[in-house]
Parts: C-alpha cells; structure tokens; sequence
C-alpha cells in the first residue's frame, strides 16, 4: 500500500518512462452490419525519485501525466432506414486529462517497526464537442431528443482527488508480521461512463464493457468515487525456509459516490413484452464492501531422491452491498478456494489442483444479474527446466466440468441464436503445451 498506488486512476509506476499511443480501431461491417470507428490517441510520462533522507527514513516524490482523446462515430448504412442518412457521433473529441503527483515517507524506526504515510492528488480535466444522431425521424426521436439536451449542456469537468495511505508493519520475531493500513482512494468516471448519451434502444445497448446484453447511458453530473478502506494482515511461518505459512487479511471499504447505475426502463420486443434486458443509466451511490483475503502453505517432505513437495491454499470471501436500495454491487466473486499439492524433482515441477467456487446467489437484481451454481475444477500441469528452456504441459478442467462463469456475464451469442438466455459457460477440458526460454 503505497501513495503511488492509492489512486484508481493509474497504477503504481516505479520508474521513468514516456510513452504515446495512437490507435484506430472499426467494429461491425459495412454490409448488412453496423460499423463504428474509434479513435484514440493517448501520450503520458511517469517520474519517481527516491530520497534517502537518513538510515531510517525514505522520501519517494513522483508525478504522472496522462492524456487520452477518443473519437467514436458510427457511419450511416446505405439501406438502413433507422441507421441513416448521418453518421451518428457517439463521442467527439473528448478528452481526458490527469496529472498525478504524490510524496511518501517510510520510516524504519527499528528492524521490527516499519511506518508509510502518503499523501497524492490527481487533477482531473474532460470535456467532449456536440454529438449528433442518425437522423431526426420519429425512429430515431429518442436519440434526437437526447443529442439536443446533450448539446445544450455544459460537458466540461473539473475534479480535484486527493488520496492518502497510513501503514504500520511490526514483526515481533522471525515467524510473526502484523501490518494495519487505512487508504483513501479517489477515481473519477471515464470518457464513457460521463458523456455515451443515446437513449435509444439500440444505440444504448451499444455502450457497455459488462457483458450483459443491457444498455447503458452516460451522466456528465457523476462525481468521483471517493473509497475508504481499513485493512489488516496477519502473517505466520514456521521455522526453517521449508516451514508452514499461514496469512490472513481482512478489510473494510465504504465508498462514497460508488459509480452504479439506476433504472430508466425495460427493453421489450415488437409485441411490448420485455426481453429480459434493460436501459440503465450511470448514478452515483454509496456502497460497502468488505472481505478476507486467506493463504498458506505447508511443506510435506524434502529428500534428494523424492524432490520436495507441499501443499498450498488460498480462499477468498467477499460481500458488496449498494446501501441506497440494500441490493448486492454488480460483479462480485462469490467464496473461491484453490487447493493445490506441488513437486519439484531435479528439472521436473508438477502439481494437480483443486478449484472451487460457491453459490453465485448474491446478485445485482436492478442490471438483472443472473446467479451461478458452485462448481469444482481440477486442473493438472507439469514441466520440464533445462539450461534456458522450459517445456511444460497444462490440463485445465481435467474432468471436462460444465460450470457458468461467476463473472461471465450474458451468452448474447447463444442468445441470439437460439433464444436462450444464460450465462457465459466456461471453458471445458483444455490441453496447453508451451516452450520457453530465456535470454
């Protein structure tokens, strides 16, 4: 936990660098399709400098700039009534800009007491040109009618976030760490989640990276979400470097202004039924999430003619919870374990693993997010070092299990040609071979 990584607007950067991006991109087809262009250009720097004030103290100052600019525009198709006669503008020229500094003093005050205070902010500059829709008819009326208001509207935004952390390490001894962390957090929306604008159908379901098949309309009024998390860490071994391990982490986290979405209405066929999707719009609101974090490990021999081995775990239980209407956060893991025995016998390493993930039944009912059954996948891999290379094999799912993913969303595909809604299924029994090598 660092103040260069508070901040979920970029993650932590550990050194110089420069960089500049310029990237087009087409979706859809020109024939019998919908084609849309994106456009993005993108160039930032990071710098950090460490300063070792004395034996005990460290003061690490660094800066961040990042620029984006993207264009999306979704040319007319010639026979396509709803699709034409204009090009509809989804996003024109918006920009955002963020200029990241930051200072952090870790303090060794003995070898068993570590302290890190940072302090960050990140200023935050966006604004987008008018946009326009396919056309003014009374198909398109909903997008029309959006596209004015859109206009009409100030779509400039300015945010100041600020973000700090507080970590206290102690070891009592070789075998014991306890470490006790507050951070603050601070992100403020992206290009999509302020300025998508269309409210109709079609054009609303285009916007969205969640798989859900539902549409989602941007909000030039969102706040940045502001996140306060207290953390702990216990950590254990035992003696020896073959010894047990054993970690345990629980946390906390309250996020104000948490980017959600509410309703604005039901998506329905040509008979008025509805479809099992819905038009969402993107709204600030105030949610929990709290959690554990455990992990371990355990050697059971080591000898020169059996090689070593040992057995591993980690597990992870986490609950999210919008605090406006009481319902679950959207996407959120249910109970997942990994249980795994490893070897190593001179070049050879194996291991054969046990996945397990629990009930999906804690779900977000306002994007209608389907629930998942648990499921359980054992998972074999092996290989061979020798000098620079590496040959390995890996057998995922070895008992060919169908399971629906957690966090798959919508099988849109499936869908569409059958009619059957359900979620993404996952991968069945797979066989991956690699060679690897060093230099």
């Amino acid at each position: 936990m660092s103040a260069a990584s508070v901040s979920s607007d970029t993650p932590a950067f550990t050194r110089r660098t420069l960089d500049c991006d310029r990237r087009k991109r087409s979706r859809g087809m020109s024939r019998d399709g919908m084609p849309m262009n994106t456009e993005v250009h993108s160039a930032g720097y990071t710098l950090k400098g460490d300063i070792m004030l004395s034996n005990r103290d460290t003061l690490r100052l660094g800066s961040e700039f990042h620029h984006q600019w993207l264009n999306d525009y979704w040319p007319a198709v010639a026979g396509h009534m709803m699709m034409g006669p204009n090009t509809y503008i989804n996003v024109n020229g918006a920009k955002r800009d963020r200029l990241g500094t930051f200072a952090e003093w870790e303090a060794k005050w003995t070898p068993q007491l570590t302290t890190l205070v940072g302090l960050r902010n990140d200023q935050v500059w966006m604004n987008t040109g008018e946009v326009q829709p396919y056309s003014t008819s009374m198909m398109n009326m909903a997008d029309a009618m959006a596209a004015t208001a859109f206009n009409a509207a100030d779509r400039k935004r300015d945010d100041s976030n600020w973000s700090a952390t507080a970590l206290v390490r102690y070891a009592p001894s070789d075998q014991a760490t306890l470490e006790l962390g507050y951070a603050r957090k601070s992100r403020s929306p992206n290009v999509y989640e302020r300025y998508s604008w269309g409210r109709g159908s079609m054009s609303s379901r285009m916007i969205g990276w969640f798989g859900d098949g539902n549409g989602y309309v941007g909000n030039p009024a969102l706040k940045p979400e502001r996140a306060d998390t207290i953390s702990a860490a216990v950590s254990l071994k035992g003696a020896g470097a073959n010894g047990w391990t054993l970690r345990i982490a629980p946390y906390y986290t309250r996020v104000h202004d948490y980017i959600d979405v509410v309703k604005l209405a039901d998506f329905t066929n040509m008979m008025g039924t509805p479809t099992g999707f819905v038009q969402l719009r993107f709204a600030n609101r105030e949610a929990e999430l709290y959690g554990v974090d455990v992990s371990g490990s355990l050697a059971l021999w080591q000898s020169s003619s059996a090689g070593t081995a040992k057995l591993t775990a980690t597990a992870s239980w986490l609950r999210g919870r919008n605090l406006d209407d009481g319902g679950s956060l959207y996407h959120q893991m249910p109970f997942n374990a990994t249980f795994a025995l490893e070897h190593r016998l001179g070049g050879w390493e194996s291991a054969v693993e046990l996945a397990v993930v629990a009930d999906k039944n804690r779900v977000d009912a306002t994007r209608k997010e389907p629930r998942t059954d648990d499921y359980a996948l054992v998972n074999l891999r092996t290989g061979y070092s020798w000098g620079k290379y590496r040959l390995g094999l890996d057998v995922q799912n070895l008992f060919d299990k169908g399971y629906d993913l957690p966090l798959g969303g919508m099988s849109l595909g499936d869908y569409k040609a059958t009619g059957d809604l359900r979620p993404v299924p996952g991968r069945g029994r797979s066989f991956n071979i690699g060679l690897t090598s060093k230099f």
